[in-house]
């Protein structure tokens, strides 16, 4: 696929860019650089002339997954809030903890913006973005037309991967662990392994969706 890209590229650069088509090219998200679109055998990689990133990756049943795997977040994002997370035990005292405990803990005084901005980074916003993947792709992966608001709903989605730190929580709860557990004894509550099996499926879906083939999909079964 790597040649196929090279040899696209070629035809770009003896042609003036003023004079292609638009939508037939592709702007690569890294380096800015065009290149002509061509069809993608699914299973094949097509990557960028100049930096190497993977402009599009076409998957067998891809989008069926990525919203599978994308309800599945949702679920367990409900029960980590809930359920308890974990349990501390030192001098005969037993502390017993869930995901919205550890957020409602700032929630005094001058330290309350930093509840706000707990809760939106690790529930609010990566629930916000599971729940928008699944309202833009859902009807596609069924065979149907895109919802009504699907093409900026996915724009949300893809705006907010940056800000759904789930994965960042989960890190510094680990490293904070580290450091507990010469104090007292932990353990871990069922929250706990919902929370580490969020994780891993967000991380899978996000590496099942290729972006461009996900645009290209809404513009063909958008409704005129």
């Amino acid at each position: 696929m790597n040649e196929a890209i090279d040899s696209l590229h070629t035809q770009t650069g003896s042609a003036p860019i003023g004079t292609l088509d638009p939508d037939c090219l592709i702007a690569c998200p890294n380096c800015d650089a065009l290149q002509l679109d061509a069809p993608v055998p699914v299973g094949a990689l097509a990557r960028c002339h100049r930096c190497g990133t993977v402009l599009m990756a076409p998957r067998e049943q891809a989008m069926t997954r990525i919203v599978m795997l994308a309800a599945t977040a949702l679920v367990l994002m409900v029960a980590a809030v809930f359920f308890p997370f974990l349990e501390i035990s030192a001098g005969g005292m037993v502390q017993r903890s869930s995901l919205l405990d550890a957020v409602l803990a700032f929630s005094s005084g001058l330290m309350l913006p930093l509840t706000f901005a707990t809760a939106a980074l690790i529930i609010v916003l990566p629930s916000l973005r599971l729940a928008s993947i699944v309202y833009a792709l859902a009807p596609m992966a069924l065979g149907w037309h895109p919802a009504r608001h699907a093409v900026p709903v996915f724009r949300l989605a893809q705006a907010l991967r940056p800000w759904a730190m789930a994965e960042i929580f989960i890190v510094g709860v680990a490293v904070a662990l580290v450091k507990v557990a010469g104090l007292a004894t932990l353990s871990f509550g069922p929250a706990f392994w919902t929370f580490s099996a969020l994780v891993l499926v967000t991380v899978l879906s996000d590496t099942f969706m290729c972006r461009i083939s996900v645009w290209k999909t809404l513009e063909e079964r958008r409704q005129p």
